[in-house]
């Protein structure tokens, strides 16, 4: 069996990349949301806050919510421990800690990913440069992704690195969808009436769905479709029920490599039965908010559960 630092090394080396990712997209969103609503940006701003869990943070080191010191402090402010700039750092950290269980193209790509998010960042970002500077962060962390899956092993080693990126991605889309809608409404048609489509839209543009819905569900933007679609629809890669589905397989190629079936197998098996069973209709008549809560704490549950299991810090 794998020592557990080098299977947290890998897990936590590809959760930092996939949150870097994550932030920019979120960030995207919060900018665009912000601009149709531009007599209400510093609500939108603080919301995005609170959905990357940034908020108390920003609140002990700023007076006001601003768009400008919300997208520095989400990106490269040296006082948040989830910033870009931060997790690009504890990648290449948890990278070196690894290096000999990577090939060197995997290790080439993050520390490629490294040096250019660290010259992008090494100043605040000007608005005329931040879809170009969000744009970089993103290809970065895909030619990272791209050549794990092109030049590793199918083993224990990808297995922890593939866990990594999707808890990751599976709470990162989870608080996309939050993003604005932090109040129970009370039924589907409620929802459908309330719901801003064009912010719905910004949704799926963030996660890079836009043309796979289409191609599903011709033009139409309603929101009941577009959740469907992000939490349930199995083939869209930045969904729930995908990551959820690449988990189950990820974790299953463990027990059978390492002959052992340990409780995070069973709440993740849990979690996909669940995410099969459920209808969009169920999900808001009970509250799309409730819901996603509930799932990120389950998602944050397993990931630690898979730390103890697998002894990520003995």
């Amino acid at each position: 069996m794998m020592l557990g630092k080098t299977a947290g090394g890998l897990t936590w080396l590809f959760r930092y990349m996939e949150r870097c990712e994550n932030l920019a997209r979120l960030v995207e969103t919060g900018q665009r949301i912000a601009l149709t609503r531009p007599d209400r940006a510093e609500s939108e701003w603080a919301g995005v806050l609170k959905t990357a869990w940034a908020k108390p943070g920003f609140d002990a080191h700023n007076d006001a919510v601003t768009g400008e010191a919300a997208v520095d402090w989400l990106l490269r402010s040296p006082d948040n421990p989830s910033s870009v700039l931060s997790c690009i750092e504890n990648a290449r950290m948890n990278a070196r800690l690894v290096r000999t269980a990577l090939t060197r193209e995997v290790w080439e790509a993050v520390n490629e990913c490294w040096m250019t998010l660290r010259r992008e960042l090494q100043r605040k970002v000007a608005p005329r440069d931040l879809p170009r500077v969000l744009g970089v962060i993103r290809q970065r962390s895909a030619f990272v992704r791209g050549s794990l899956t092109g030049t590793m092993l199918r083993n224990d080693i990808y297995n922890f690195a593939r866990l990594g990126t999707f808890l990751e991605r599976a709470d990162a889309t989870a608080r996309l969808l939050d993003v604005k809608y932090y109040v129970l409404l009370p039924s589907a048609a409620g929802v459908g009436s309330t719901l801003d489509n064009a912010q719905w839209e910004m949704i799926l543009r963030s996660v890079s769905a836009e043309g796979a819905f289409r191609m599903i569900h011709g033009r139409t933007r309603r929101p009941a479709a577009i959740a469907r679609f992000l939490i349930l629809d199995g083939r869209q890669p930045r969904g729930l029920s995908f990551c959820y589905s690449k988990i189950g397989s990820n974790l299953n190629h463990l027990e059978r490599d390492y002959g052992a079936r340990l409780p995070s197998h069973d709440m993740a098996d849990a979690m996909c039965e669940d995410l099969e069973r459920a209808t969009i209709e169920d999900i808001f008549d009970t509250g799309l908010h409730e819901f996603l809560q509930d799932f990120l704490k389950r998602n944050a549950e397993l990931g630690a559960q898979i730390e103890r299991d697998y002894r990520f810090f003995a």
